[in-house]
């Protein structure tokens, strides 16, 4: 298994941010989640980008395997989750979600974009690491 450095992930983060970008400066702010998540994929595939779409996520518990309904909307590259929103305001939940889902995947980076926005760059995007992402680059 080949481990990417800090800087390949990072490189990863801009197109996926410039991905949701073209999304957004085609149809704005104020739609549904649902319909950012269906361009979204559009574009990643135009561009190349590997992404699994609507992952479930395992909870382990003491060697069991827990059912359970977690899904992030995107993994992208098998490193980067991707949960998406269009809401008014991020709240903390939204952020301890992309949190959870990237220490539960094991992956170093998550992505929250709020699509419901004016400016997705400014305002509409939040990038988490964790210490997967902290020991790249020492392997």
């Amino acid at each position: 298994m080949i481990i990417p450095s800090k800087k390949e992930i990072d490189q990863l983060s801009y197109k996926i941010i410039g991905a949701a970008i073209e999304v957004h400066r085609h149809l704005g702010p104020g739609l549904l989640e649902s319909v950012y998540q269906k361009c979204l994929a559009i574009e990643f595939s135009s561009q190349d980008i590997f992404f699994t779409q609507e992952l479930e996520i395992p909870i382990i518990y003491k060697d069991h395997i827990i059912d359970n309904q977690f899904r992030c909307d995107f993994l992208v590259g098998n490193l980067i989750v991707v949960e998406l929103k269009s809401v008014s305001e991020l709240l903390p939940i939204h952020h301890a979600q992309v949190i959870n889902y990237i220490n539960l995947l094991k992956v170093p980076k998550g992505i929250l974009i709020n699509f419901n926005v004016s400016n997705l760059f400014h305002q509409g995007q939040k990038t988490f690491v964790n210490r997967y992402y902290d020991v790249l680059d020492q392997l």
